[in-house]
């Protein structure tokens, strides 16, 4: 067949609803795209979202995004991710400009007028459609938020800006397949809706033959083709953009499973970056328990304070429902601590916020765990960092996102000596490990990330701990991902809607 002069030069992953699942359904095709020799790159205009990473430029994005670049096989960049809202209270988030710190503002003020953040997306938009051959467009939330249209800026008038064929997503697991396809497209506009070039069914458990009607249903009913019915896939785990999916695992009935270790984390009102604890959740030696209300932590080897957007709001929190008691208690009857960024602060002496960064200016009193004081800078710190762990050989790779500059006492050590921040050689040292070894402390997310990293915490907690299973890398299970979706998406009229000729 002879190649057509003009392509789609962008396809646009968009759902009927938040977490089902656009986020893994571009990752796949950035991956299968890439694999067909497809100069691809994802986009996304605006995340919300406290799960961010640090680009290799020193830029600031939604973790997703860098993982969709990871997958497609280029370098992650701000233009990928040019609006990302960090929440830090009930009505307000800081606002990443093209991967910097623009401003904080309520969602009154945010929604007011999007022109500067529609244009910014644009020009970010623009750029990526003139360096690279397709772009896969990340839809945010429900592509049909009606009361809120005339001001969306990331899905539809994306798509139209873009010139880009529109792949709806579904999922069946939460119920309601047919009203929230049915529903989606009946109520967008008709110039909208005849963007709607397919229907991928995600997350699809038990016997897919039992849904075949289901599919002519739905085809049938929107004049749509269902180019896909995905089974839920266990294989790979994409970073959350946000906190929706973790918070129906917060608080588990009972102590950890026997057998396993047992590893607590305080799910902090604006916890943020929680990704950094998902190569712990998904092994399977380790049972690890997101707990927001305070109980015994009996049974468990470790405690984790993670990432905060409002540290001194969260320990006030904390304090407030009686979590200093049982993290005293567990410190005293000998278990592991650890804080990572803004768990790390918490367990310092004290964290000032004299330019009123994450709320009213003033200084908070914290745990004194370990000896450190913070004080909240108006230059947010960012970089991709890399190091060793203090008295070990155990290579570290992570990356920095704060605003916090933490003082140490005269007597103390340092976690990890630092060898690098953004591929420029350093001789640094980074967070406090206490006297005993039982309290950590560090700035840099994704350790966990690195299996030698996730080994030598394991083994701190059960010297007597194997790994029970071969650590899959990244890259292979991006590969997973992409043959899990190869078998069970129509690549031939996914193919024929970008009007992309060459075998996927």
């Amino acid at each position: 067949m002879v190649e057509p002069a003009t392509k789609y030069r962008s396809l646009a992953v968009f759902g009927t609803a938040s977490d089902v699942g656009k986020s893994i359904v571009a990752t796949a095709l950035c991956r299968i795209f890439s694999n067909a020799g497809i100069d691809v790159a994802p986009y996304k205009a605006q995340n919300m979202s406290n799960n961010s990473g640090v680009t290799p430029d020193g830029l600031e994005i939604g973790r997703a995004q860098i993982a969709q670049a990871e997958a497609a096989r280029v370098v992650p960049t701000a233009d990928m991710n040019p609006v990302l809202l960090k929440p830090n209270s009930d009505n307000g988030a800081q606002v990443v400009l093209q991967g910097k710190v623009c401003s904080t503002e309520t969602a009154k003020g945010y929604f007011r007028d999007t022109t500067l953040w529609a244009t910014a997306a644009r020009e970010s938009l623009d750029r990526l459609m003139q360096r690279h051959e397709l772009v896969v467009i990340e839809g945010a939330g429900s592509c049909a938020e009606m009361n809120l249209y005339d001001r969306d800026f990331v899905n539809m008038r994306t798509a139209k800006a873009a010139d880009a064929a529109v792949i709806l997503v579904a999922d069946i697991d939460r119920g309601g397949v047919f009203a929230q396809v049915v529903g989606t497209l009946a109520v967008l506009p008709p110039e909208d809706r005849a963007l709607v070039k397919g229907v991928i069914i995600n997350r699809f458990r038990g016997d897919i033959d039992l849904f075949r009607d289901g599919v002519t249903m739905l085809e049938s009913m929107t004049g749509v083709p269902v180019l896909g019915v995905i089974p839920y896939f266990r294989g790979f785990v994409i970073d959350a953009e946000d906190a929706v999916p973790l918070s129906a695992k917060v608080d588990p009935v009972g102590e950890p499973e026997a057998g396993k270790i047992g590893v607590a984390a305080i799910y902090f009102p604006h916890i943020s970056n929680f990704t950094d604890l998902s190569p712990l959740e998904h092994d399977p030696s380790v049972a690890l328990h997101y707990l927001h209300y305070p109980r015994s932590l009996k049974g468990y080897k470790a405690l984790i304070l993670p990432g905060s957007k409002n540290v001194r709001g969260d320990f006030e929190w904390l304090q407030k429902l009686g979590w200093e008691n049982e993290i005293r208690a567990f410190r005293e009857q000998g278990g592991i601590i650890m804080g990572i960024c803004g768990g790390y602060q918490i367990l310092g002496r004290s964290i000032a916020d004299p330019h009123g960064i994450e709320g009213l200016a003033g200084t908070t009193s914290t745990l004194a765990l370990l000896d450190v004081e913070t004080v909240l800078e108006q230059e947010k710190c960012l970089s991709n960092a890399a190091g060793t762990i203090n008295g070990t050989t155990v290579e570290v790779f992570g990356y920095e996102i704060h605003n916090g500059q933490s003082s140490v006492g005269a007597d103390y050590h340092p976690f990890i000596t630092v060898s690098a921040r953004n591929n420029r050689a350093e001789c640094d040292a980074d967070g406090v490990v206490s006297s005993d070894g039982k309290v950590i402390g560090t700035y840099f997310h994704g350790i966990f990330d690195e299996p030698a990293v996730k080994e030598w915490f394991l083994t701190l907690l059960e010297p007597s701990w194997k790994p029970q299973r071969a650590e899959k890398g990244r890259q292979e299970s991006y590969e997973l991902l992409a043959d899990h979706f190869r078998q069970h998406l129509d690549l031939d009229k996914i193919s024929t809607i970008i009007n992309y000729y060459s075998p996927l």
